[in-house]
């Protein structure tokens, strides 16, 4: 098994684990933590979030509507010998001050068209490492350092949230057994590896304003994006 395709049946049996999660187990944390809005924007910045991963919905949403919100997700997990950057699909746009590109006065200017992750956030649903090294799962976001708690939420509502939630999350880990597994019968075919000073070395390049050849995964294939007309 190369690395590539060790990544893939990683994000599998992740996938697995999900499916396995109770719904209403995280149901339950979302009415107790009774998570409420207050406006303050703190998410649609980068002083927050690092950037806003898009699925391939909301890859073709914004492409009908709003060609320039988005862009290659930050961070590459992959590069070839060539120089080549593969990415496992497209981000929101952000301002050069780390802004969402659709917040205006601390408010969603296309509240109606905002991503699968706007829409269930602060809610999630995965398994990270701990400061004390056990992996285990996270359900909420930044607690204490953005909206209010102590909510009422009903049980219906509840229960809605925590659908959606999951079903963001399967829909991530699917979109990332994709990304992988076609990267790995991509650099087979083509006698291609991972190089991950390349990758490092491009990204520098990229940084400098250098023109980078970027692959977007999307839809089942590689996308070769192009700054210039923003697709």
């Amino acid at each position: 098994m190369t690395p590539i395709e060790r990544r893939a049946a990683f994000f599998e049996a992740e996938l697995v684990a999900l499916r396995a999660y109770p719904p209403g187990d995280l149901a339950g944390i979302v009415a107790e933590v009774g998570f409420a809005c207050d406006g303050c924007a703190r998410c649609c910045t980068r002083q927050s979030n690092d950037h806003v991963f898009l699925l391939e919905d909301d890859v073709d949403r914004l492409r009908a509507l709003e060609p320039g919100a988005l862009g290659p997700a930050p961070d590459p997990e992959l590069a070839d010998r060539q120089g080549r950057l593969y990415v496992s699909g497209y981000a929101l746009a952000v301002t050069g001050g780390g802004e969402c590109v659709f917040l205006e006065a601390r408010r969603c200017r296309r509240y109606a068209l905002r991503p699968a992750i706007c829409r269930v956030y602060p809610y999630m649903l995965h398994r990270e490492r701990g400061a004390d090294g056990r992996v285990d799962w996270r359900q909420v976001a930044g607690v204490g350092t953005h909206g209010e708690y102590g909510a009422r939420i009903p049980p219906d509502e509840a229960a809605r949230i925590a659908r959606e939630t999951i079903a963001y999350e399967a829909a991530f880990l699917e979109q990332m057994i994709g990304f992988y597994r076609s990267a790995a019968a991509r650099f087979a075919a083509d006698g291609l590896v991972h190089v991950q000073k390349v990758r490092d070395d491009r990204l520098r390049a990229q940084a400098r304003g250098e023109r980078v050849e970027v692959l977007v995964y999307h839809r089942g294939r590689f996308e070769e994006w192009d700054p210039a007309a923003g697709r």
